[in-house]
């Protein structure tokens, strides 16, 4: 078959189905008030409204929706439309009852509605899939709305609808979409249960976050020893002294990432199992090994845990000390602070986009050796684990059972290496941008020429000139599922 001959077979087909539509005089007016509520993607920023008024899934879901719109839309309307001229479905073709009154005056193919449409539905599926179930049954009914009323060929609802799953699906490649609870842990282990906390230790943090030492948890542990942290003291000390004195069988933290950092390096050096109960704000570490009280109660009683890596930085000889997340040199840590006020109402890519463009701006370069190779670099990132995109920011960690270190750092000793990264990280290609650089390794010594400050688990530590980071492969036994 030659393209005439099937250019000609959709025309043919196309028509078929136009002429055996339904014919309804109720569904014809609810159509038409449908493909109407869709014209300039109403009905979608009306719902996108809706999900962007509570924080979290539904926020990031609602933008990532508008942004698939507005890509999409561009492409079908901006785009096609000029390039691939096609005329209108023929008036006569169509009821009178089904006949809008304002036929568009641009090319039929694609179709922009059925292109925002399912953009929009994919979109906000990506992040909260049981939105499906509403959404992509929704975006069907407006893409047939257009042939029903008569401005769209069948295969031009179809081609919209194709563009618009492939840009929501094309945003992933930047934009990761969070998947909570997904980090893979070590090896799972056998220790003494601890059952309603007899035998174990419980570090509460008062000032943590939102509040700890919740009440419930504290009738589930009714028989744990509780300590509450003196944050005007050491606070490792603090437990060094009551683990000496009462010989736990199992330590617990009640707090953010810094109690949980404090907990960890006592843990390990007493070589006892940690059990984690999130009671900060941000709770990054516990959300990443899904840390929950519940899981962990349940662990506790089960005596099951997991070997889980740690990570380890000693600064110009001096000791050892451990972080759980992540340490970095040069502005990182300022842009996970602008990241982190922000991403509560945009989402997390997009706080993280503007936070590092800000951050970049003004950023001078850092002058080091890395691993015995002397670089210029704009900023360098070292992770506990594995991140994901491997070829983008570093927003989701993936694994904390493979004993390595995630490196990664922008060249500044290329030309135009700032600019070319900035543009790189928006397209989604920074894979391609020779500039930026991730490597996985076990260790790695980072030299400065100057004095600069370290800042791990998104607080700066201490200042130094020489890094020596190493991974700690299953180091920490923590209860979990």
């Amino acid at each position: 078959m030659n393209a005439r001959s099937a250019v000609d077979s959709f025309h043919i087909w196309d028509r078929k189905l136009i002429e055996h539509a339904p014919r309804s005089e109720r569904l014809d007016r609810y159509l038409i008030r449908l493909t109407r509520s869709a014209n300039h993607s109403g009905i979608w920023l009306a719902l996108a409204a809706g999900l962007a008024a509570k924080r979290g899934r539904t926020r990031r879901a609602a933008l990532r929706g508008v942004f698939a719109i507005g890509v999409s839309s561009a492409i079908a309307n901006a785009g096609l439309k000029p390039l691939m001229p096609r005329p209108r479905p023929p008036l006569h073709a169509i009821p009178v009852s089904r006949e809008l009154i304002d036929i568009p005056k641009s090319s039929s193919f694609p179709s922009g509605h059925s292109a925002s449409a399912f953009a929009f539905a994919t979109a906000v599926s990506l992040e909260v899939p049981a939105a499906g179930f509403v959404l992509f049954p929704l975006a069907a009914t407006v893409a047939y709305s257009r042939v029903h009323v008569g401005v769209h060929w069948p295969s031009d609802v179809i081609a919209g609808a194709a563009i618009g799953v492939v840009v929501a699906n094309w945003t992933r490649r930047w934009w990761p979409v969070a998947r909570p609870g997904i980090v893979a842990l070590g090896e799972v282990d056998e220790v003494a249960t601890c059952e309603r906390g007899e035998g174990l230790l419980l570090l509460v943090n008062p000032m943590s976050g939102t509040g700890s030492g919740d009440s419930q948890l504290v009738e589930q542990l009714s028989a744990a020893t509780i300590v509450r942290a003196d944050v005007d003291g050491d606070v490792a000390e603090q437990l060094r002294a009551e683990i000496e004195r009462i010989r736990p069988r199992a330590l617990g933290v009640v707090g953010g990432d810094g109690s949980v950092n404090t907990a960890v390096t006592v843990a390990v050096e007493a070589g006892l199992p940690l059990a984690v109960f999130p009671g900060g704000t941000l709770n990054h570490y516990a959300r990443d090994t899904s840390a929950t009280a519940a899981c962990a109660v349940r662990s506790l009683e089960a005596g099951k845990v997991r070997h889980v890596d740690l990570a380890s930085v000693t600064v110009d000889g001096g000791e050892q000390a451990f972080f759980i997340n992540t340490a970095s040199l040069g502005p990182y840590p300022k842009a996970v602070r602008i990241r982190e006020k922000l991403e509560g109402r945009i989402g997390k890519w997009p706080a993280a986009a503007i936070a590092a463009g800000r951050v970049m701006r003004r950023a001078t370069p850092l002058q080091i050796t890395i691993d015995g190779v002397s670089t210029s670099v704009w900023m360098i990132f070292i992770g506990n684990g594995t991140y994901c995109p491997p070829d983008g920011l570093p927003l989701a960690r993936e694994s904390l059972a493979e004993g390595q270190l995630d490196v990664r750092y922008l060249r500044a000793d290329v030309k135009g290496a700032r600019i070319r990264a900035m543009l790189a990280m928006t397209t989604g290609m920074l894979s391609r941008n020779h500039d930026y650089v991730r490597e996985l390794a076990a260790k790695v010594t980072v030299a400065v020429d100057e004095e600069v400050s370290l800042a791990t688990d998104g607080e700066v530590a201490v200042r130094g000139r020489q890094f020596e980071f190493a991974a700690m492969p299953g180091a920490l036994r923590q209860f979990a599922d």
